[in-house]
């Protein structure tokens, strides 16, 4: 089996890789694809995953879109 290289992977398998609940469900991934991850690397991947995944508030307020009361920038007072 091949060397865990994160920056080889294609954009189809970090999507799939983001499908993953669990250290082991991204092992199991990777061993289809004929990669050998150890847990650790599982472990510290997913958590990369998770500091980079945005929900679309915080994507949002990262953009620009939020003033400091959290409406929209395209929102109008009333």
């Amino acid at each position: 089996m091949d060397k865990f290289d994160l920056n080889s992977l294609t954009k189809e398998q970090i999507e799939l890789a983001s499908k993953c609940k669990t250290p082991e469900e991204l092992i199991e991934l990777a061993k289809k694809a004929g990669v050998e991850l150890t847990i650790e690397q599982a472990e510290a991947y997913l958590n990369e995953l998770q500091d980079t995944e945005l929900d679309e508030t915080s994507l949002d307020k990262v953009a620009g879109g939020c003033n400091l009361r959290g409406q929209t920038k395209w929102s109008h007072a009333s």
